[in-house]
């Protein structure tokens, strides 16, 4: 093997161990968020804390046993994540950044698709339990005791949304239409009718605008990935357009790790960092909007900024190494190509 190539296999693979460290420390960071903050994980601030490790400061009051082991547990589960994407990529020396890429893009692609899903059943059934409740229809159809409990957002999210959120996600692997025009079609019968109802039949409820607001939110955040790929953003261009195409795929790796790596984990670590942060506090509490019988839906479009940061990141690493494939000259087919070119 020649130096050049050497040199070239210790590239692709620093740079495939960088993206994939990024996208599995994310996932890794969400798993942990869920331990510590609805399971009662100490989680490893805490535990390194305890031992007065890295410089942090310890902890006035120390961890018990317990808590100790589950520590340890975190601890080893991060140390073999990275661990696990250093062996793969040690493993998989002839896979080519492209291929790489192509994963993460489908990765955040099926994320996409299984959001639409969710927020397309979830906003359907909400409304329709909604609808019932100001109408008081759900004690004669339910009962007494179940109307009640479905007037509890705990109820309603724990029983109804998750659920649904679940079955989303099952949806979206058979199913691999994106949908996002679909969506857009929907915000607009959604507000149809309420002009409908409003102007022609003197009706409005508070739920009719909560599913407009809750489809819109969707539409936008969850759809920021996909039209990353595909240049569907709005590029302020003053020189880009007059770069060559080495040029332009540098400006485009070095703008994914400066720029929208630091965007995605500003929105992931301020939002999630304790229990009372921006994110995490509506998520817990399953918030609602203040008027009592709109749908119980405002937690989950806190939760759409989680979805947007980590469909982005994921995005912005699958294009990373769509552009650094260009810069070591990797062969790009010609639809990459004129991707990068566009």
């Amino acid at each position: 093997m020649t130096d050049n190539s050497h040199n070239s296999l210790v590239t692709l693979g620093l740079l495939r161990i960088f993206a994939w460290s990024m996208v599995s420390l994310t996932l890794l960071f969400l798993f942990n968020n869920y331990l510590i903050f609805w399971r009662g994980w100490p989680g490893l601030w805490n535990f390194f804390a305890h031992h007065e490790m890295f410089g942090i400061s310890p902890l006035r009051k120390p961890l018990d046993s317990n808590a100790l082991t589950l520590g340890l547990i975190q601890s080893f589960a991060l140390v073999s994540m990275l661990s696990a994407v250093c062996l793969f990529v040690l493993k998989t020396p002839k896979r080519t950044l492209l291929e790489d890429a192509d994963i993460l893009s489908r990765f955040a692609a099926y994320l996409t698709r299984a959001c639409f899903w969710a927020v397309l059943l979830v906003g359907f059934v909400d409304i329709i339990i909604s609808f019932l409740r100001v109408e008081g229809f759900l004690n004669s159809m339910l009962g007494n005791s179940m109307a009640i409990e479905l007037g509890r957002a705990v109820f309603r999210g724990t029983y109804v949304h998750y659920p649904l959120i679940i079955i989303s996600f099952v949806i979206a692997y058979f199913i691999r239409g994106l949908g996002f025009t679909w969506l857009a079609l929907l915000v607009v019968i959604a507000e149809f009718q309420i002009v409908i109802s409003r102007f022609v039949y003197s009706y409005e409820q508070a739920f009719m605008g909560d599913l407009v607001r809750m489809w819109y939110a969707a539409l936008f955040l969850f759809s920021s990935s996909y039209a990353l790929i595909t240049e569907g953003h709005v590029r302020v261009d003053v020189f880009y357009s007059r770069f060559k195409t080495k040029t332009k795929a540098l400006s485009n790796a070095v703008g994914c790790v400066i720029l929208g790596l630091p965007l995605c984990w500003v929105i992931l670590s301020t939002g999630m960092w304790v229990r009372g942060s921006s994110l995490n506090g509506p998520l817990l509490v399953f918030e609602v909007y203040q008027q009592g019988f709109g749908m119980y839906v405002k937690y989950l479009m806190v939760g759409y900024l989680v979805v947007f940061a980590v469909s982005m990141l994921v995005q912005f690493m699958g294009y990373f190494l769509r552009n650094s494939a260009e810069l070591i000259g990797e062969n790009v087919p010609d639809d990459q190509e004129t991707q990068l070119n566009t």
